[in-house]
């Protein structure tokens, strides 16, 4: 029986998937992907509490009160899971939580634009009212899903290379 060079080479193609060294590059790849990004997006905000706090606080979706000491808390919470995250230190647990903070960001993007609101969405500073022409709504929904698939890969298989996890907890 012979093997087409179709089929050798979808062979080779799962042989590479399946290769533990390539998803352990994968994840060292999607773990400092969304770290920096994390780490990037709180320190813009960090030095700008109160622009951190009417970002969220536009969105309309909490109390006042409550919008804005979530925004207050948001940006050290995002560099608390970046840093987590290029260490490679409680990778799963740090990419369960980006993930789901991925998946609001991509509710409320979804709600503010839904409602008509016409908002910056604050993920790197900045945030609030802007001119309805000047929103991104589809392009700021497609990146965080991006960042959401990297902490689901990461949810899903939290091993990779150069993580504190493996050399701490040997995984």
């Amino acid at each position: 029986m012979s093997t087409t060079a179709d089929e050798a080479q979808e062979t080779d193609t799962v042989a590479w998937y399946r290769n533990e060294r390539v998803r352990d590059v994968i994840g060292l790849l999607a773990r400092l992907f969304l770290g920096i990004v994390l780490i990037v997006a709180g320190a813009a905000k960090v030095g700008h509490p109160v622009t951190s706090q009417r970002a969220v606080q536009a969105y309309q979706i909490f109390p006042f009160e409550l919008a804005g000491s979530i925004g207050l808390v948001l940006p050290f919470l995002e560099i608390i899971l970046g840093v987590l995250l290029v260490l490679g230190l409680f990778t799963r647990l740090a990419a369960v939580a980006s993930t789901v903070l991925m998946v609001a960001f991509i509710i409320g993007i979804s709600q503010a634009w839904a409602r008509g609101l016409a908002i910056d969405c604050g993920c790197f500073g900045g945030g609030g009212q802007i001119a309805p022409d000047a929103t991104k709504y589809p392009q700021e929904i497609a990146r965080d899903l991006s960042f959401a698939l990297a902490g689901a890969w990461l949810a899903w298989r939290p091993r990779s290379l150069a993580s504190l996890d493996r050399i701490l907890f040997g995984h």
